[in-house]
């Protein structure tokens, strides 16, 4: 494995790297925000829809559909390709926010984000792995750290750009 990367890696040049680097930090992003910002904004976004007794259903849809979905994306990942299954996922990912601005009542909202896990459950995983595939092992940590940075800064900002987004916006 460790020869095909570095056979690979070389092929790929600096600038290619990079874009795709910055790509996974946009895709962890994303990630992160839908734990740190929508945790802050949805009590207020509950309050506007009713139906309280639903209220852990909005994180469990979209925590177990997501768990669920990891395996079955890394297998055709594994069979279709990375890339394809990637944009498939990310998809599926971005579908589902623009359908919860849709929900009308509290059980659409959690169905949409079951939707919205379908599609989580490929990002980071994938997001690992294309980074793995392009990097080499001594690069690996180098980056994963700026990937993991991701949440680090989010885990501060987000709740807080959460809180100016539910006073602020409408």
């Amino acid at each position: 494995m460790d020869q095909a990367v570095q056979q690979i890696s070389p092929a790929i040049a600096a600038s290619r790297r990079r874009l795709v680097l910055a790509a996974s930090l946009m895709t962890t992003f994303m990630a992160a925000v839908e734990s740190t910002i929508v945790a802050t904004a949805m009590p207020t976004i509950i309050g506007d829809l009713g139906g309280f007794r639903l209220f852990s259903w909005v994180f469990a849809a979209y925590l177990l559909t997501m768990a669920v979905s990891v395996p079955v994306y890394g297998r055709l990942a594994d069979i279709y390709g990375r890339k394809r299954v990637f944009f498939a996922g990310a998809g599926i990912f971005l579908a589902g926010p623009a359908l919860c601005g849709f929900a009308t009542n509290m059980p659409a909202l959690v169905l949409f984000r079951a939707v919205q896990g379908l599609g989580g459950g490929a990002l980071q995983p994938i997001t690992s792995t294309i980074v793995g595939d392009i990097h080499t092992p001594a690069e690996r940590a180098r980056v994963q750290g700026y990937i993991s940075s991701v949440f680090g800064v989010l885990a501060i900002v987000g709740p807080a750009l959460g809180a100016f987004i539910v006073e602020h916006l409408h």
